[in-house]
């Protein structure tokens, strides 16, 4: 149970994080939006996989 309460929070945070950003840094430019969007994904992804994974 608490496994899944970490991974909530993981994806929470995650998720936080993108709209901050979006909205405090990048709210007029939409190509670096999406460039800053995909590369939080890949990272919290690749921190996931080797972080979580191993169990």
């Amino acid at each position: 149970m608490a496994s899944i309460a970490v991974r909530l929070l993981y994806a929470l945070t995650m998720i936080i994080l993108i709209v901050v950003i979006d909205i405090l840094f990048l709210r007029h430019h939409i190509v670096a939006r999406l460039i800053v969007n995909v590369a939080i994904v890949a990272v919290f992804a690749t921190i996931y996989l080797l972080r979580f994974r191993r169990h």
